[in-house]
């Protein structure tokens, strides 16, 4: 049973007075994932839902006990073993003042914007194949150590974590035009690139591709990579720096391709 799903059966049970309960419900089966199951949901992704509840405290408080009853409902109703609504709690200190909330403008190139765009499109095309790996490894009815659930899941929350914070920040997207002449040449999805390790005078070429096109042994990394992502919208001569286990490394662009 998915959570639209259990929604609609839901909503068969109140009446016309309920207007503003179905509206947040359905804001929340957005935020979590309409096509997700219950037990794919994890109490602290529904405790993490009080952050987005604005207003007064008896505002938040009211928006908040409208899913609680949906998710007592769905436990009651035999669609989740637990009652999940028990992890959503709204604190004072939590709540921002309306006055205070405001949307702040993101500046981004728009060699920025398709690569966010691209990124998107790539977490959300991975979202079937995670269901999928959740329901195969819960067919392993011994959940004490079962590790691929665990990494399924895992799996899941930082895909969608990482989808909602790219829809954050396309929504508040301000284009602006690069300080680049436009006859350069700047790095972005297809680019092949030369590098200049700057700590130990190596020499390595990478080409930028889409996380399905990778092949590490002709050089084709993942724009999604720490190194794809360093590189993204530099330009030759210019110097980045990648994050590694290790530490960081700092790479100078030779000569960019394509």
């Amino acid at each position: 049973m998915t959570l639209s799903e259990a929604a609609r059966s839901y909503f068969g049970t109140l009446d016309d007075d309920h207007v503003a309960s179905r509206s947040e419900i359905e804001r929340f089966i957005r935020w979590c994932g309409a096509n997700r199951t219950f037990d794919q949901i994890r109490g602290q992704e529904v405790a993490n839902y009080a952050e987005t509840l604005t207003g007064t405290v008896t505002d938040a408080n009211e928006r908040a006990d409208a899913v609680r009853k949906f998710l007592a409902y769905a436990k009651k109703a035999g669609y989740s073993e637990t009652n999940l609504g028990i992890h959503l709690r709204v604190r004072k200190s939590s709540v921002p003042k309306p006055r205070a909330a405001r949307i702040q403008e993101i500046q981004m190139t728009e060699v920025e914007k398709a690569a966010f765009e691209l990124e998107l499109a790539e977490l959300k095309a991975q979202r079937p194949r995670i269901v999928q790996d959740i329901q195969r490894a819960m067919s392993d009815k011994d959940f004490r150590e079962n590790a691929p659930l665990d990494a399924a899941k895992d799996r899941q929350a930082y895909v969608e974590g990482r989808i909602r914070s790219i829809e954050a920040k396309l929504d508040h997207a301000v284009i602006v035009e690069s300080s680049v002449p436009s006859s350069s040449h700047v790095i972005e999805v297809g680019s092949t690139v030369l590098l200049h390790n700057l700590s130990s005078g190596a020499q390595t070429t990478y080409t930028l591709v889409r996380p399905s096109e990778v092949n590490a042994a002709e050089g084709r990394i993942s724009f999604e990579s720490p190194v794809g992502r360093a590189l993204l919208s530099h330009r030759a001569g210019e110097e980045v720096e990648v994050a590694i286990p290790s530490g960081t490394v700092r790479f100078r662009v030779e000569r960019i391709e394509g």
